[in-house]
């Protein structure tokens, strides 16, 4: 009976230190986490630079083995911490772990010159691990929130804005003709795009007074445009901070998450979030 309280208290604490970060332990494990990221992802960007040193190819090679060993006994860990591994496993963050894991471990299985370019390729994943950090992130969760709750108002706004480039680039089309680079309705729309995001390759351009005329104005809204998306999210990102506070508390049965301050039990599956 020891033996088996000890083993849950022990599997308690791990996932306490592991998904949690609002202990002193799950802030230290994610600090750790962070850097070490941040570190591969800097390493895998050396490794892509031409010229450097061979001991420093050799540094980059070794640095990656020991990331990935930690990385893997990290993947392993959060697995047999919750009640329900599946739902970490099959879960986002549990893909994107298992993708930034496996490139390094498959290049042993995978040889010979004509497929070095594959293993190059899938050795490239482990960039994925740069999505790892928004979980040690609190606010990123607000931000997250916000972004989604105004998908609606977003998707509807660049459905006008679609609309608008439409009309625009027909008007165009007419006014400038294939003489001016305006082939077709959609170059002319494509063009219409560039020129409303400010982006402006230069590649089109209008050459009629009318057609510099509309060209300024479609500038000018360009700027506005841009704004609106930016004004959508932060109201949204304002309106998290009135809503109920969630913390970073993790079900240790279901792996559930954004439970509220003071919440005593799992809101999916009941589960005490307290390791008692």
């Amino acid at each position: 009976m020891t033996t088996k309280t000890e083993h849950k208290n022990w599997k308690n604490k791990l996932h306490e230190i592991i998904y949690e970060a609002d202990t002193p332990l799950g802030k230290a494990f994610d600090v750790v986490l962070l850097i070490l990221i941040v570190l591969s992802i800097i390493f895998v960007m050396l490794e892509s630079v031409k010229g450097l040193p061979i001991k420093t190819y050799e540094f980059l090679y070794y640095a990656e083995w020991i990331i990935t060993v930690f990385f893997t006994f990290e993947y392993i860990a959060r697995i047999i911490s919750i009640k329900q591994p599946s739902r970490y496993i099959f879960s986002f963050y549990g893909i994107i772990d298992l993708l930034s894991t496996l490139p390094l471990y498959l290049s042993f299985f995978i040889t010979g010159t004509s497929a070095l370019l594959a293993v190059r390729a899938l050795r490239l994943l482990r960039i994925f691990r740069i999505l790892k950090i928004s979980r040690y992130i609190g606010e990123s969760n607000r931000l997250a929130k916000a972004i989604r709750d105004s998908g609606a108002k977003i998707s509807v706004f660049l459905f006008a804005v679609l609309v608008l480039c439409i009309i625009m680039g027909s008007v165009m089309y007419l006014v400038e003709g294939e003489e001016s680079g305006f082939r077709s309705i959609p170059i002319s729309v494509y063009w219409c795009i560039v020129t409303l995001t400010t982006v402006g390759y230069g590649d089109i351009a209008p050459t009629t007074p009318l057609g510099q005329f509309l060209a300024a104005i479609i500038m000018i809204m360009g700027y506005g445009i841009i704004a609106v998306p930016t004004g959508i999210v932060s109201a949204e990102y304002a309106q998290q901070s009135k809503k109920v506070h969630l913390n970073t508390q993790s079900c240790s049965n279901c792996h559930e998450t954004e439970h509220q301050d003071g919440a005593k039990f799992c809101h999916r599956c009941g589960e005490s979030l307290y390791n008692e």
